[in-house]
């Protein structure tokens, strides 16, 4: 059943609502997917590899959210030197091969300019189908790249190409982009706080 199912009188009752989706979306996510997208995370990361994002629209905030978090804060206190890179927030190249090649080439052009073999893609997009994004999991995969996808309703093209797909179970744009936000979050403290000495885990704010 799509979520909201009927018109709410109460925003105090539709926040209700909307947290038992939240709840029900994040646990829809597989522990086995979630263990392996952190494990090819914190390997890229001791191996000095490249981590990309990207996405469209509110996904797109995602993608470059994922920056700060996944590099100055997955930095402190662990002694790595994360090198992560939005190809989203770039916009003058986004418009560049928007214009000269076309919009659906923006995300795996840079790849294939930047990209290596050892790197890591991390594609975020409630559908799993948008055609740039998917395009981005192809040329990572022709690459040598390995692909993370982050997805919801049903999965799409990216959830069948990626080599890790962390699907949200839910058929509502923000709460599938408050769960894929969340994940970024979980994914950059989990990799922190595995390569901090113990006892500054509880005396750092995360």
């Amino acid at each position: 059943m799509t979520f909201p199912e009927r018109a709410f009188s109460s925003i105090v009752d539709f926040r209700d609502a909307y947290a038992d989706q939240m709840v029900a979306a994040l646990r829809s996510v597989k522990g086995d997917a979630l263990e392996a997208a952190q494990a090819l995370l914190a390997d890229t990361l001791r191996r000095d590899g490249n981590v990309f994002s990207c996405g469209n629209g509110g996904s797109a905030a995602i993608a470059n959210h994922l920056v700060c978090d996944h590099s100055r804060g997955v930095s402190c206190d662990t002694g790595l030197r994360p090198r992560i890179h939005s190809l989203s927030a770039t916009v003058e190249v986004l418009t560049a091969i928007a214009n000269d090649i076309e919009y659906a080439e923006v995300f795996s052009e840079q790849l294939r300019l930047l990209g290596r073999p050892g790197d890591v893609l991390i594609t975020i997009s409630s559908s799993g189908d948008s055609e740039n994004v998917t395009r981005a999991v192809q040329r990572a995969k022709d690459m040598g790249i390995a692909t993370i996808a982050m997805t919801g309703f049903g999965g799409g093209r990216t959830a069948r190409l990626a080599d890790v797909n962390l699907h949200v179970a839910a058929d509502n744009y923000g709460v599938v982009e408050d769960v894929h936000q969340s994940l970024m979050h979980m994914l950059a403290q989990f990799v922190r706080q595995s390569h901090m000495p113990p006892d500054l885990v509880a005396a750092r704010k995360f």
